[in-house]
């Protein structure tokens, strides 16, 4: 049997992330592994500068910290470590495999079509070539299209019509 010990699991608050995160919590569960959540925040580029943002950075950062620390039902009965990180996020995600000795990375993935696909390599797609360990991309449920409402059309009454 394939020992995972430590599972990590980089996500982006997402909602595709929110299934991912469920299937990395399952997956600790069944494995009684740690379970590491890893959010990777841009570096500020520019100064805060009043009125340009919501909040100064240090209370943003302060409210990514409460958000990714929400006691979360999946996270029931596990070991959970929340880890918030600044800079580019592959080698931020591949930085704490490495600390971590993870045997292995949860995520989801972005899909990208057309040129972007060629030109653009996503986050996921990297870690999977330079992870130092295995990988498992979480392909998020695909929600069928609703129909659009029908206008209910009303019949016209004995008289609006018009004799022929």
């Amino acid at each position: 049997m394939w020992p995972v010990k430590t599972i990590l699991h980089p996500t982006d608050f997402t909602e595709s992330s929110e299934e991912t995160h469920r299937v990395a919590c399952q997956l600790a569960r069944d494995r009684q592994a740690r379970l590491i959540a890893l959010h990777v925040t841009p570096k500020a580029v520019v100064k805060h500068v009043e009125g340009h943002s919501e909040l100064p950075p240090a209370q943003a950062r302060e409210k990514l910290w409460e958000a990714m620390r929400q006691p979360r039902p999946e996270e029931a009965g596990l070991l959970v470590e929340h880890r918030l990180e600044e800079g580019d996020p592959v080698p931020a995600i591949l930085r704490a495999a490495e600390q971590t000795g993870c045997e292995l990375i949860v995520m989801g993935m972005h899909h990208r079509t057309g040129l972007t696909r060629w030109f653009a390599a996503g986050v996921a797609d990297e870690v999977i070539r330079k992870a130092p360990c295995s990988v498992l991309i979480v392909k998020a449920p695909v929600v069928a299209p609703q129909p659009a409402p029908t206008a209910e059309i009303e019949e016209p009454s004995a008289a609006m019509a018009t004799p022929y």
